[in-house]
Parts: structure tokens; C-alpha cells; sequence
């Protein structure tokens, strides 16, 4: 602790005596300082102690005392100590009292006592304390480091929560809170997620002191650190505390930044190492070695294979290729914080490795992220995090380009393609699934799709594709032309006889026509195409370019 009046006070060399203010010796004295100017003010920064022997004071004038007192106590003056037997025997009734009215400790300081042993106390008091903070501040770093290489993140931010006698909170790029400590601090450390995202807009690093709400059981002062050493935090610090930091505490949350970032934040050439081992497992797995990718893999990736996974294929399209599905998600859901934050990347494909990585990181899995020219291929624990995270996060991105008319900027956009979930044996037909999903995803002017929906949904919305359209104009174009002539109804007649399944009353019915009539259309079809209705094949084909052609009007 500071030397404070009250510990000059029980000095036993100085011998100082309380005339007023007795209430206030617990303030801490940042220094003490002697002047006899009438007016010390423009030379105060508050906190001091003002030694003073009234050499150019009328200090037996009242009016003159309250004056003096009034201005010393709003300039942040701490006490006044005077000196008796110097220039007054006794302190004048009138300082006293303008000291007692407003509030300011006087200290009668004997002759046997110079200021300057005054001086010396307080300096000597100011490096213990600074001495004791920076042991503590050591000792404090000794125990966070131990903390973080044995308890990872939580158990550091415990002992820094411990240290600064509040509480702790670590936030991902995101946003999102991975962990708290105390537990009880996860629903303070949830509000602060808005304070979280602009600090992330500021360049690393930044800091910033977020107030409590004011509430009696909420009033801490928190502060935030951003955590990284690239343009981009890569995550975030919060401390909470009932006070403003002390010297011990600040070492301490120093430490933790520094560590943390240690922690979250892994060099270049380990993260190429990493992005190497897992395109060798990759490739292993699509070449149907799932053993000696499950050796590769090891510690870093062999728990993912260990259970059923799902292959994630994403790439970047033009803005102006993209065509808004009309089934596409018209809200956007809770992930859209998510889509904003990772947005501000501006690379599509590394926001939602971010994204992954940052889920997975939080629920503790395997991950296994590989850039593959211009696209990303992801693999991912079925039910897990990251496949969760991944869904949101474009479907966040969906909405946003429902509401937003994309096509309007020249920015590219997001596509992803998600495999059914396989295990390591089926990777290669994962694969090729993702690739089938981002395909479709391309054509229907989707963000995501997976591979389920495509054996769930129907095969028609894939009719919409160019080639399929200018081969169904192809093929039935001279039945159009036909028709034009007016000289029978034969596109219309097709329709209701496969729409009847080759069911000539029932298709006659539809059309109001008789039967034989139905049937001289269709010999005329066959004469016009040159092929014939008993092939189930043609009558695919055709039904097919009926339903393309409807499509396209």
C-alpha cells in the first residue's frame, strides 16, 4: 500500500499531530511537497501532502484561511501539515477552522521535525510500496506462466482473476467468450461483446476501460486489451475489478496479455508446419490410405479421424455470377454478429477459416484446415463446433445477401459445399460429395448446401442450368414450330400424356379431345422427332425439356 496521512501520522520520528480532518488520514499521499507561495495551486497535481510554514500567509485571517483551504481541497491536495515555531508558536484558530470546515487534514508538524525527514518518509514509504508491487508483480508471473503451461487459458485467467482480486474473461475474434473466471463472470463478460468488436476495429494493440452499468451487484470497472501480434487481434482480454488497477495488478494483467498471446497467437513457420502436415493427411485420405494418414496425423489430427467426419469444400465466386435462390433465408439469424465480425477480414475464404477455427478452439476439437488454390477444403468433426459454426455463418451470409440485391457490388462471394459424414476410409466420396454440394450451391445461387439435400430435394431446380435449357429448346423446337402453324396442339398433348403416364383416356380427358386424336398427336411427335414414345428414355428426355422450357418462361 501507498503511505497514506494516517501511517506519517503513527510514524514515531516524526511526531506529527491531527488539528482537523481526522476522518480523511486514510488518502494516500502520492508525494509530499513544501511551498509558501499565497497561492500553490498552479504547481499541484493532486495527492500531495503541502508543507508550509505560513512565511507569506495572513494565516490569522478567516476569510483569507477559507479562501486558501478551499482551493488547496479542489486542487487535489491530500493534508497540510504547518509548522509550529517558525513563523506562528501555534497554528492560527483560523486555518484550523477553514481546515475543519472543509473537510482538509492539518497536521501540526513540531520544530524538532523538518520537512525534509517529512519528505524522506513519504519517498522511502513510495519505493517500499513500488518495491513490494514489483515483487508481487514477479511473483505474479511466475504463477501465471506456471498456470498457463499447466491449465492452458483457464487456468491462467484464474490466477490472474485471483491476482487482481476481480475477474477475467478471454474472447475470441469473434467476439464470443471462451472462458471466464471466476464462472460467475461468464454473464458480465457475455454483455461486453459490442465493447469487444470495436476495440477489434482499432489497430493492435488497444486498450480501452469499459464502466460498469452502475447496478449495485454490476458496478466494476472493466478493462479490455486486445491480444495479437498482426494488424488483426486475434483475440481479446477482459479484466474486472472493483477499482482502478494498482501497481502489482497492473504487472500481473501485462503478464497475462503477454502469455496469452503466446498462447493464441503461433508463429508463422509452426502454422505452416501445421498447414503441411494436414494437406499430407488430406491427400493420404483421398488416396485411400486412411492408415498411414492416421499415422501422419498423430496427436494433432488423429482424434478427428477417429470418428465420423464431414469434408467442407469452399470457394469464392464473382458477385455478378451469383443468383439469389428464391428459397433463400429472408432473416438473419443470431450468427449475423458472427458474419459481421469475421467479415471485417475481407478475405471470404479466410473469414471462414476463422470462423472454424474459432468455434473448434472453443469446444476444445480437432480441426484440420487446407488452402487448396482458390479454394478451402475443411475437415471436421460431424455434430461438432466447427460444422455447426460453419452453417450459421453462411447462412448469416445468405440473409445478408438476400437483403442486401447481391450483384450490386464487385466483391466475390462465399460458396460452400458439405459432404455427408464419412469416416476415414469413404474421404475420397466425401470429396467428391463437397465438390457435388459447392456445384450445386454455384448453379442455385446458394452460400451452403449439403450433400443430404441434394438426395432430400428435388432434380429439377438443376434444369435451370444453360446447357440443360439449350438442349430442351433443341429438342423441341420443331414441335414448337409445328404448333406455330396451327395445325395441332403437340407440345401441350406431350405434356398431358406423360404428366398421365402413357394413359390415353385420362390424358384425352385433360386435353378434352378423344382418345384417337390423342393418339394421331403422338404418332406425329414420333414422325416429327424421329423417335419413339416406347423408350422409357425418350420419354425422360422429353418430360425433362418440358419441365426446362416451363422453367425458363
Amino acid at each position: 500500500m501507498p503511505p497514506t496521512l494516517a501511517s506519517l501520522v503513527h510514524h514515531s520520528a516524526l511526531k506529527l499531530t491531527v488539528r482537523a480532518g481526522e476522518d480523511r488520514l486514510d488518502v494516500p499521499v502520492r508525494w509530499a511537497h513544501v511551498s509558501e507561495l499565497a497561492d500553490p495551486v498552479p504547481y499541484m497535481e493532486g495527492g500531495e501532502l503541502l508543507l508550509i510554514t505560513a512565511l507569506k500567509l495572513d494565516a490569522e485571517d478567516p476569510e483569507a484561511m477559507r479562501r486558501y483551504v478551499k482551493r488547496l481541497a479542489g486542487a487535489g491536495v491530500v493534508g497540510l501539515g504547518f509548522a509550529v515555531g517558525v513563523n506562528y508558536d501555534d497554528i492560527p484558530v483560523a486555518l484550523v477552522e477553514a481546515a475543519r470546515d472543509e473537510g482538509l487534514p492539518l497536521l501540526e508538524v513540531p520544530r524538532r521535525t523538518p520537512f525534509l525527514a517529512i519528505s524522506k518518509a513519504v519517498s522511502a514509504a513510495i519505493a517500499a510500496d513500488q518495491y513490494r508491487s514489483v515483487t508481487a508483480g514477479f511473483a505474479a508471473q511466475r504463477e501465471l506462466t506456471k498456470q498457463a503451461l499447466t491449465g492452458g487459458p483457464e487456468g491462467l485467467l484464474a490466477a490472474l482473476a485471483s491476482q487482481v482480486d476481480g475477474w477475467a474473461a478471454l474472447y475470441d475474434a469473434s467476439g464470443a467468450v471462451v472462458a471466464t473466471a471466476p464462472e460467475w463472470a461468464g454473464r458480465r463478460a457475455a454483455r461486453l461483446t459490442a465493447d469487444v468488436e470495436r476495440l477489434r476495429e482499432r489497430p493492435a494493440p488497444a486498450s480501452s476501460v469499459v464502466g460498469g452499468p452502475g447496478t449495485s451487484d454490476n458496478d466494476d470497472r472493466v478493462e479490455l486489451h486486445s491480444l495479437g501480434t498482426g494488424r488483426r487481434p486475434r483475440s481479446a482480454l477482459a479484466v474486472g475489478t472493483a477499482a482502478a488497477l494498482g501497481t502489482a495488478e497492473r504487472y500481473a494483467v501485462h503478464s497475462a496479455i503477454a502469455l496469452l498471446t503466446l498462447t493464441t497467437e503461433r508463429s508463422r513457420s509452426l502454422q505452416a508446419a501445421e498447414q503441411r502436415i494436414g494437406a499430407a493427411v488430406l491427400r493420404m485420405l483421398l488416396a485411400g490410405e486412411p492408415e498411414h494418414a492416421r499415422t501422419v496425423a498423430g496427436d494433432l489430427y488423429g482424434g478427428l479421424l477417429d470418428a465420423p467426419f464431414r469434408l467442407i469444400v469452399a470457394e469464392t465466386v464473382a458477385v455478378s455470377s451469383v443468383r439469389i435462390a428464391a428459397d433463400a433465408p429472408a432473416r438473419v439469424p443470431s450468427a449475423a454478429g458472427l458474419a459481421a465480425a469475421a467479415g471485417a477480414i475481407g478475405d471470404p475464404l479466410e473469414a471462414l477459416t476463422e470462423v472454424v477455427e474459432s468455434a473448434a478452439a472453443r469446444s476444445g476439437e480437432a480441426l484440420l484446415v487446407v488452402p487448396e488454390r482458390e479454394r478451402l477444403v475443411v475437415l471436421a468433426a460431424d455434430g461438432g463446433a466447427a460444422v455447426t459454426a460453419c452453417g450459421e455463418y453462411t447462412v448469416a451470409l445468405e440473409a445478408a445477401r438476400t437483403g442486401e440485391q447481391a450483384g450490386a457490388g464487385d466483391e466475390d462471394e462465399l460458396v460452400v459445399g458439405v459432404s455427408a459424414p464419412v469416416g476415414p476410409i469413404a474421404a475420397a466420396a466425401a470429396y467428391k460429395q463437397a465438390e457435388q454440394a459447392l456445384s450445386v450451391a454455384r448453379r442455385r445461387g446458394r452460400v451452403y448446401v449439403e450433400h443430404e439435400q441434394l438426395a432430400s430435394g428435388s432434380v429439377l431446380p438443376l434444369l435451370a442450368d444453360d446447357a440443360v435449357r439449350a438442349f430442351a429448346d433443341g429438342l423441341l423446337r420443331p414441335l414448337y414450330e409445328h404448333d406455330a402453324t396451327g395445325r395441332g396442339d403437340l407440345v401441350a398433348s406431350l405434356r398431358a400424356w406423360l404428366s398421365r403416364h402413357g394413359q390415353w383416356d385420362a390424358a384425352a380427358a385433360d386435353l378434352g379431345v378423344h382418345r384417337h386424336t390423342l393418339r394421331y398427336r403422338m404418332r406425329r411427335v414420333e414422325e416429327i422427332l424421329g423417335r419413339s414414345l416406347d423408350d422409357p428414355d425418350v420419354r425422360m428426355e422429353l418430360w425433362l425439356a418440358l419441365k426446362a422450357t416451363t422453367s425458363a418462361e
